[in-house]
């Protein structure tokens, strides 16, 4: 019942929380953390980190970048809608000269004027993609293998 109606809201368009204050993503973050204590019956001075492992939850915030690393994955490897893979191209794609780092499945990061802008997909897309580290950025990757390296990447941080 946790599951169907409160952390699939957490995840319902999570990804415009890419770039939220600290204190939204706390309250976020408190939501999950008491859905996880009532799904397990952990009590509330117990540690929370261990028991969201334990369930293979990712916290708030690496929620939100494994969603938006994984739809980037999807747009480059054409599984996407067109307007969304437009969003993403490679630096070997977009220079006529080629670069060191067009090897590497670097993205071109669109410039942005405002803070509100480094938070569109066009902008933060490119950006959780390329600090991933570059076994992960490999276009050969099927999907399911990226989400479960991603997600041991993230569970590491």
């Amino acid at each position: 019942m946790v599951q169907a109606f409160v952390i699939s809201r957490l995840d319902y368009c999570n990804l415009l929380c890419y770039g939220i204050t600290n204190e939204l993503a706390c309250c976020l973050q408190s939501v999950q953390n008491a859905a996880t204590r009532l799904v397990t019956g952990t009590r509330r001075c117990d540690h929370i980190l261990p028991v969201l492992r334990q369930l293979h939850w990712l916290p708030v915030r690496q929620h939100v970048v494994f969603r938006i690393a994984t739809l980037v994955h999807r747009s480059l490897s054409g599984n996407a809608p067109g307007y969304l893979a437009d969003d993403c191209p490679l630096v070997a794609d977009a220079r006529v000269r080629q670069l060191r780092s067009a090897d590497t499945g670097t993205l071109v990061v669109s410039r942005t004027r405002s803070s509100f802008e480094d938070r569109t997909f066009a902008a933060g897309g490119p950006q959780v993609s390329n600090s991933l580290p570059p076994n992960l950025r490999l276009c050969g990757l099927s999907y399911g293998q990226f989400r479960q390296l991603l997600k041991t990447f993230l569970f590491g941080q």
